[in-house]
């Protein structure tokens, strides 16, 4: 089955800072496959990465198509798809476990070992491949715009974050990172009922950070030490949790130099391949700290994301700022991985 068009423009990643718009075949789908006209695609920091480094270990391989947080419009459906039609409006998550290996049937669905993921975002149309289709494709609610659906997708990842640290109102937490995901990580704390210090270079971001609901901001622009005025800003115990959301590896032993005895650090920011940490083992172990990674998402936490976005409680306002075409896309990647100020950028095809 095949669109109106028997071609598209779409991004097509070929590697390290090369992505191309072409022509390109509109994708057949399959009997359990949908095809959606893509409304809205949101620029990613994961997406960022992939442009610098050329490619994603676990999720593109070049030449392929690019991008995956996207919503849009059902235009076709294959003949075995139960529970969606034509003219719907959706929003697809990037991947789906198999739901039989090892990890699936210790509920680790997120560590699947056949994840199957999905790119292409960045384009006209889109396939949707079956298994997405059954487990992870979700309908918009009439009162959400395409942007706002959008961000299901990396509000999954970190409603994931939130509960594998099992946050509680009244935690101290500590959120290292004032990008999309440091505020997302701060909204979904204050969410909770959290006491939240959002840690960043830049007081300009830091100010979007306290308006999602940051009470005390730390801009190491500003002079002094992180970890010292977090410290202080905690009588002198370290937060009940410290999120990293930078990725680098001095903000990851920074983020435990920050803990309280008994407290539990997320390293969520995934560090380059190769990348090495040297954690103080004394204080890893005679302070009982707690250190967790959280990858990905899972179907679970992407129908919660969307009931929070649906909710009113995180809204693509605060995250997209910019709205570009899709041809210009590759400037679009260049800015963002030359420093650029834009937070997120919808990309409309």
């Amino acid at each position: 089955m095949r669109a109106i068009n028997d071609t598209m423009l779409a991004a097509v990643l070929y590697g390290k800072e090369h992505v191309q718009m072409e022509r390109v075949p509109v994708p057949e789908i399959g009997p359990g496959d949908l095809l959606v006209r893509v409304r809205t695609a949101l620029t990613c920091g994961t997406d960022v990465k992939v442009y610098r480094r050329g490619y994603h270990a676990r999720m593109i391989v070049p030449p392929a198509l690019f991008g995956h947080e996207l919503a849009g419009d059902v235009i076709a459906v294959g003949e075995r798809v139960k529970g969606f039609e034509i003219g719907q409006r959706v929003v697809a998550a990037n991947s789906a476990p198999c739901h039989r290996c090892f990890f699936c049937s210790r509920g680790r669905v997120n560590l699947c070992e056949d994840l199957l993921f999905n790119n292409g975002a960045y384009a006209e149309y889109i396939r949707i491949p079956a298994r997405i289709v059954r487990v992870n494709t979700y309908v918009i609610p009439s009162h959400l715009d395409y942007r706002d659906a959008a961000l299901a997708e990396p509000l999954a990842c970190v409603v994931k974050g939130v509960e594998d640290v099992e946050m509680k109102a009244g935690d101290t937490v500590a959120v290292i990172g004032a990008g999309p995901i440091g505020c997302m990580f701060v909204r979904l704390a204050k969410l909770r009922g959290a006491r939240v210090i959002a840690i960043g270079r830049r007081r300009e971001r830091l100010e979007r950070v306290a308006r999602l609901g940051a009470d005390r901001i730390v801009a190491s622009e500003d002079g002094g030490n992180p970890i010292t005025r977090v410290r202080e800003l905690t009588g002198g115990r370290g937060a009940d949790i410290v999120i990293e959301a930078v990725g680098k590896p001095e903000t990851w032993n920074m983020s435990v130099e920050m803990l309280r005895r008994g407290g539990t650090v997320n390293f969520f920011g995934g560090p380059p391949s190769g990348t090495r940490v040297d954690l103080d083992t004394n204080l890893l172990h005679y302070s009982e700290i707690t250190c967790k990674a959280s990858f990905h998402h899972t179907p679970t936490s992407m129908q919660e994301a969307l009931d929070i976005i649906s909710s009113g409680g995180v809204r693509a306002h605060d995250f997209v700022e910019a709205e570009e075409s899709l041809e210009n896309l590759s400037r679009v990647m260049f800015r963002l991985a030359e420093g650029g100020t834009a937070f997120k950028t919808a990309i409309i095809p």
